[in-house]
């Protein structure tokens, strides 16, 4: 094949991945890539894409190799000049990012490839973000590795003979104690494990009381290992006015789980519905 012949296939091949929503920089170097979402930082990494990471943010704590890449801060306090100045061929993030619109306005005018991910809290979101991070930077295969593995996870979930009330607790020291409501992440990794949220009424998250603890009752709480550190252990939760007071109290039921692993829905969301289930049970 001619040398023009060859750059002329390369260019046509270039304009088919570009037609297709695949991003391609240069065919001389790797991608560097910015995520600014753990969930998607472990998709990269699935698809074999971990050395063109440039820049993560902090949730990005899978696999743990990621700790030795540079770290753009939290999605909430992010600062545009951080991400630039890694100088990324593209940001990727996803709808339930909560980056700044003023961030985003600002990498998207400094010529930087920004793009968003949807992302659904259900094994069908979770499946849909693997294949579309894979379709989007060239590894199919590689993505439905991982969807394979997802789907194999969630089929060894035990059936709970009676489902139980389940309760999350957002927990930074006993001053700060959130409950999560129904369309949460925790609300729909409640329901995957067969159980069910003990409270509703409400969306997002809501301060802690002691009347919604005894309105809510719950069989078990759930709380990140981080959480629980916080508050002392299981011992300095019990001591929280009302948590003695619930079934989880009385029986002592306390589950704790690494937070990303808890409410990533990407990869591993397989392994951690059948890693709650099991401490449930």
């Amino acid at each position: 094949m001619s040398a023009r012949k060859s750059r002329s296939t390369a260019v046509l091949m270039f304009m088919l991945l570009l037609n297709a929503g695949v991003y391609v920089s240069s065919f001389a170097r790797p991608l560097r890539i910015v995520s600014v979402s753990g969930t998607l930082s472990e998709i990269i990494c699935g698809l074999g894409l971990e050395s063109q990471l440039a820049g993560v943010d902090i949730t990005s704590t899978y696999p743990a190799s990621l700790s030795k890449i540079p770290k753009v801060g939290h999605n909430r306090s992010i600062s545009a000049e951080g991400i630039i100045a890694l100088n990324p061929d593209v940001i990727i993030y996803t709808d339930q990012t909560m980056i700044a619109p003023a961030v985003i306005r600002q990498l998207t005018g400094s010529g930087k490839k920004v793009v968003a991910f949807r992302q659904e809290y259900s094994k069908a979101g979770a499946v849909k973000l693997i294949r579309d991070v894979g379709k989007y930077f060239n590894a199919i295969p590689q993505a439905e590795k991982m969807v394979k593995m997802l789907e194999s996870d969630l089929a060894r979930i035990p059936k709970p003979a009676a489902p139980k009330k389940l309760l999350f607790i957002y927990a930074r020291g006993t001053g700060t104690l959130m409950v999560s409501g129904t369309g949460t992440s925790l609300d729909k990794l409640f329901l995957l494990t067969g159980n069910k949220n003990a409270v509703e009424g409400f969306s997002d998250f809501k301060p802690l009381t002691p009347e919604s603890l005894l309105a809510a009752n719950p069989d078990v709480l759930v709380l990140f290992s981080s959480g629980l550190e916080s508050v002392d252990g299981a011992e300095g939760l019990l001591k929280v006015p009302g948590i003695a007071n619930t079934n989880a109290g009385r029986n002592r039921k306390i589950v704790s789980m690494d937070g990303q692993l808890l409410t990533g829905f990407g990869p591993r969301l397989g392994k951690a519905a059948l890693e709650l289930a099991q401490k449930i049970n």
